[in-house]
Parts: structure tokens; sequence; C-alpha cells
């Protein structure tokens, strides 16, 4: 299905193609059988973040912000300003009592910040001359500002005026910012996470304060996202996964992917088949507050919040890394990569025990366990863990000729992917669209006096 559908994939169909993925035209629990292409950008797009039901913005390394209706495939706005790439976007919305208002916050590599009205495409507010570049924004809508983070942290309010910043001495600088209960934010750093408190005097004033340091990463800090109201998660380069308390910032739980080295193999055959460094790495998190999706190299790792435990997963999901990962519900997922796919995925139960998957398939050399951190505990093998379940490919979105950076989903509005290909992809359910254009046929012959 789409299978190649816009060219240009030459260089990636060199790429050998796992038999257990090749899913073949027949796709009857993949809902997206229709596509509409988007054009507008000349480079890289990074980002969409979803402004409201029927719009959304895009933005990448052509400095441009495009607002679409995703139901139409309109592009509503073209938000020029930046001249160079975009590092960050979020929506921030407004109140007076009455009614709200979105607007929509940037920031890019020329060293400047601004927010845009995505209503008319005007510019209100910019900020320029920046120390260094702004990497990531967190909006506070409750206590009324905006976060941003990079070299160093900065609180600013609703007209874009400095409140309080505070210089960081990591050489990544803050490369992700989280809310946290009782005022606090959580910024990853490298290796560490710090944990700020944003206070507001009698005067409405603001000052933030450092009150805690996270120290138990090895690795470069990949991801940060919230769980649920209680507890929140980070992914590292390393390929660890740590749950965190959400009010007291304790470690609760720790998961690290590790590489299974034969103990019968040569010392240099060892080093020959160890990962590399990107097929640990966990590139992206997501959760529905039940379950933590990671994405680990090229594979997919499903988490229990609740039973602390690995529930199922893929070690070759993909052919290259997975960028962006989305939980459905408690059984289905989707998936992003380097490869150009955007793929569907059901978790189902294993084979039988008289039909066991090969060595080189589902498991592969992968193993899970937990750290030494965890006095008196051992490695485990996935395949003995209780209650384990499998990844099945139920849907395989093939049409961009690039890397897929990311995806929105709309539900029944549809699923929207961006890459590095500059184009946007609306992918939506035919069977529902056949049902729209019927409505607005015999609306239409209604309205003529035809019926």
């Amino acid at each position: 299905m789409f299978r190649w559908l816009l060219g240009g994939r030459d260089a990636q169909s060199s790429v050998e193609k796992s038999p257990a993925l090749c899913i073949g035209e027949e796709q009857p629990k993949n809902w997206f059988t229709e596509l509409q292409v988007l054009k507008g950008h000349f480079d890289i797009v990074r980002f969409l973040v979803q402004i409201d039901d029927f719009r959304f913005a895009s933005a990448g390394d052509d400095g441009l912000v495009l607002v679409w209706n995703v139901e139409t495939g309109e592009r509503l706005q073209e938000l020029r300003g930046h001249s160079q790439q975009i590092t960050a976007i979020t929506t921030f919305t407004s109140s007076n009592g009455v009614a709200s208002h979105t607007s929509l916050i940037t920031a890019s590599s020329d060293r400047s910040l601004s927010l845009w009205d995505p209503d008319t495409g005007n510019r209100v507010q910019t900020i320029s001359e920046l120390q260094s570049s702004v990497k990531c924004l967190l909006v506070l809508e409750r206590l009324g500002v905006w976060l941003s983070g990079g070299q160093e942290l900065c609180v600013w309010n609703e007209d874009f005026q400095l409140q309080c910043h505070r210089q960081n001495h990591s050489d990544n600088g803050i490369t992700a910012l989280l809310e946290l209960p009782k005022n606090c934010v959580a910024g990853a750093m490298d290796k560490e996470i710090m944990i700020y408190r944003l206070t507001v005097s009698t005067d409405s004033t603001i000052s933030v304060a450092e009150i805690r340091c996270l120290s138990d990463h090895q690795d470069q800090i990949r991801s940060l996202i919230n769980v649920n109201d209680r507890l929140f998660a980070s992914g590292s380069h390393a390929g660890e996964l740590i749950l965190w308390d959400a009010v007291d910032w304790s470690y609760l739980a720790y998961e690290h992917i590790l590489w299974e080295e034969s103990q019968s193999s040569a010392h240099a055959e060892i080093r020959l088949n160890a990962p590399k460094p990107s097929e640990m790495s966990i590139q992206h998190l997501s959760t529905n507050g039940k379950y933590i999706l990671a994405a680990v190299g090229c594979g997919l790792y499903v988490y229990s919040v609740l039973m602390r435990a690995v529930v199922a997963y893929r070690k070759v999901a993909h052919d290259s890394n997975v960028l962006h990962t989305l939980l459905l519900s408690d059984s289905e997922l989707m998936s992003c990569s380097e490869d150009g796919s955007v793929r569907m995925w059901e978790v189902q139960d294993l084979p039988l025990a008289a039909e066991p998957a090969s060595p080189g398939g589902f498991f592969g050399m992968w193993t899970l366990g937990r750290s030494s951190k965890q006095t008196g505990s051992s490695c485990r093998k996935a395949a003995d863990g209780p209650n384990l379940k499998m990844l099945e490919l139920t849907g395989d979105l093939i049409g961009h000729s690039g890397p897929v950076q990311m995806f929105v989903s709309f539900g029944e509005g549809g699923l929207v992917t961006c890459s590095a290909d500059g184009l946007l992809i609306v992918w939506r359910s035919g069977r529902r669209q056949a049902h729209l254009r019927s409505l607005a046929l015999f609306h239409k012959l209604e309205e003529d006096g035809g019926l």
C-alpha cells in the first residue's frame, strides 16, 4: 500500500529488509488508505504541533512555520521571520475569562524567539540577540509564564518580558524541559536532571532556584516525559529507562537494555558483534499513563508502569533508527523511522511453545535487566519474562522519500507526518472519507432539488 509512492527511495532500497516485516499489500487493520501530500517547505521538516481540532503547524530547517487545515490540506498561514532553522516550537493558550486564544512560540538557531498569531500570520512579539540558541520550550499556563532552555534557563511572561534566568554549566545546556507538581520543573542536561522551583512573590515577581540534581543516568539523556500526575520518565543514549516520582523526585524503577554477549565467543568476535551506540539509544519516549513506549535504536520497547517490567518489544521494528512513537491504546501503537516508513503495531500473545520465535528474529540478542543499583537482582532474558507479548506489524505507511521525523494524530481526522524530504503527508481513513463525500453529495443534491 503506497509503496514507494513518491519515488526517490533508491538510496534506501539497498537496505536489507527483514522477511518478518514484509506485511504485503493487504492490510485489513490499516485504516489509512487515502493520503494527501502537502508542499511548502524547502528543507527538512522536523516539528509538528497541533493548534486545535482542525489546525496544525509545521516547522523545520528552512526557518518557515506553516499553518495548515488538517481536513482540507489547505495552507492557511505562512509565518516568515526566522533566518535560520527552527529549534523548538510550542503552543501558548491565554484566556481573558471570556474567550481563549492559542498562539505559537518558536525558537531558532538565529538566537531569537518569536510569538505568532496563527489566525492572522502576524508576528506579535520577538526577542533577538540571545546569548545562545534555545533548544526547548515549556509553557506553564497555570502561572501564565513560559520557559526557554539552552545554555541558560529563562522564565518569560505572556508579554515576552524576561522574569528571571539561571546560567547552566553543562556543555550541552538544557535539552528538554518538563512541568512537575508544586511549581517545579525538570530540565535534562547531559547525564543529569536538574529540578527547579519557581516562586511567585507577593508583588508577582518570579524567581527560579535549583533544588535537586538527579544524576542516576550513565549517559546523555535523550527523552524526558510526564507519565501521569505522580510519575515522570527519562531515557538515555545508553538505553537506560528510569521512572521517577514527580513529587519527591525519588528513583522508582530502572530498566537497561543490554547486549547479550556469548560466553563461548572469542574476545575479538564479541568486539566485532558489539552494538553501535545508536542501537541502544532511547531516541524517543511516549506514554498513555499505563505504558511507556520507547524507541530503542531500530526497535520498540513497551514497559508497564504498574508491573515495572517489559511486557512487549521488537528488536527490529524498522530498518533504521526509530525517531518517534505513539500509543494509540493499550494494544495499538505507531512508530516512524529514518528508513522513511510509518508503521502500525498490535500487541499480541507470543506463538505457542511448539512454535518458538527464531533466535535472530523477535528476541534477537537483547537482554533486559536491572542495573547494579538494585542489589541482588540479576539480568534476565526477555524471553523468560512472565506475560511477555510480541508486537505484530499491522500497517505500513510508505510515502516519504526521507527519514520521517515525527507525526501528529488527529484521531478520526487523520495522521500527519513530516520528513527530511520537505513534505508533509496527511493520512486518512478511506472509509470515513468516502462516507463524508457521500454526505456532501447528498446535501448538494438536496439543496439543488435533486431529491
